[in-house]
């Protein structure tokens, strides 16, 4: 039965779902989504009310939010990547660090972002330097947290580095890695080279003009 991921390639949440998929060579349908196109935004509100993606159809199953997308093709389509241990702890390592990227990479790079295109005389100068902060801090987290680790919960890839590449790839475009963190810093590093996220980097450069702080001609 064919999988089919509803997404859009330069979305943070879309490419983490599509390193999973890519890291198992996972045989799967791309349904593009173009929210400012009304068909396509029926169809992905048709699937989850929230308009959000990525989605994945299993047969009848849809799976909404990324991080359950690759859980679901964790138990359902296993390969020799496994995204969550089978060991409590280190599943929970895992399950922990996937929620600081969420949370607090993607969550404050969005509002810096989106405050970027808001109309003039709308901005929100204070909940930006807020965002600011908090990406500093997780910056500081993430940087001691995986000292001497090849990957973000330890030596093998998860569902922890899935999120992890796009996220860096795009905080670091907002608010700069500073050289400091030369563990987070080395690991964006081994992320951005990963063949799956290569592949999936790749196929978003012809947008990459959306972005609205600007291109900034690097990674």
């Amino acid at each position: 039965m064919t999988l089919t991921l509803h997404a859009h390639p330069f979305s943070a949440y879309c490419q983490k779902a599509l390193v999973a998929l890519y890291e198992n060579a996972t045989p799967f349908a791309f349904r593009m989504v173009n929210l400012r196109n009304a068909a396509d935004a029926a169809a992905l509100t048709a699937l989850w009310p929230f308009r959000k993606f990525p989605v994945l159809e299993d047969g009848a199953a849809v799976i909404a939010e990324a991080s359950l997308v690759i859980e679901h093709l964790d138990q359902r389509h296993p390969g020799s990547v496994r995204f969550i241990p089978e060991d409590r702890d280190a599943a929970m390592e895992v399950r922990l660090i996937d929620r600081v990227v969420d949370n607090y990479l993607l969550t404050p790079m969005q509002k810096v972002v989106l405050d970027a295109i808001r109309p003039a005389g709308a901005g929100d100068p204070f909940g930006v330097d807020q965002a600011r902060s908090t990406l500093q801090t997780a910056y500081a987290w993430l940087d001691a947290r995986i000292a001497g680790r090849d990957w973000a919960a330890g030596a093998s890839f998860t569902l922890a580095d899935c999120g992890a590449a796009p996220a860096l790839l795009y905080a670091d475009w907002t608010h700069p890695i500073d050289p400091s963190f030369a563990n987070l810093r080395a690991y964006r590093a081994r992320l951005l080279a990963r063949p799956s996220y290569a592949r999936a980097l790749d196929e978003a450069r012809p947008y990459r003009q959306y972005f609205p702080l600007g291109d900034p001609g690097r990674d």
